[in-house]
């Protein structure tokens, strides 16, 4: 089902933001976006808000028509995430794309084990009205709370903040 710009899916968003793109499921899903965030709106749930810098990562796969969106989690736990049948997602794709890229300040991979690591990880809201989020990202077999790991991350969280002039 395509829409012309009159009649393309809505969705209530934020005061002071304006909807840049959207598209519907066949269920009826809404899936939007402003500069500012992601909007899911599911029929008969609330309304779904995700800031940009709170987007992990974003994928559409063009031979099941899926698209699978997942935020940043705590570590230990489940991340939220949503995954949805799009059969037309418009130019909504290349605005997930821009503004996740765009929200990305900085991004290291330190080895600790190996290869294995942790990634530091600065992501900024696309207003700029909040400050900086830095976040870990632990490689697989790697423990936070091994007490070389958590030196590591804090070295690198340091050099990260100073490279960043927020040291």
């Amino acid at each position: 089902m395509r829409f012309s710009r009159s009649s393309r899916p809505t969705v209530a968003v934020a005061p002071g933001e304006r909807l840049l793109a959207s598209a519907a499921t066949p269920d009826g899903t809404v899936l939007a976006g402003t500069r500012d965030a992601f909007y899911l709106a599911v029929p008969g749930q609330e309304v779904r808000r995700t800031p940009w810098e709170e987007v992990e990562a974003a994928r559409w796969d063009r031979d099941s028509d899926t698209f699978h969106l997942s935020e940043v989690g705590s570590w230990g736990q489940q991340r939220p995430s949503v995954e949805v049948h799009l059969e037309e997602p418009g130019r909504l794709l290349e605005l997930v794309r821009e503004r996740v890229t765009a929200s990305v300040v900085l991004q290291r991979h330190v080895a600790v084990h190996g290869r294995r690591g942790l990634r530091v990880i600065a992501r900024r809201a696309p207003s700029g009205e909040r400050p900086v989020q830095w976040v870990y990202e632990y490689d697989e077999g790697i423990d936070p709370d091994d007490p070389e790991v958590r030196a590591a991350a804090e070295q690198a969280l340091d050099a990260a903040r100073l490279e960043v002039g927020l040291g």
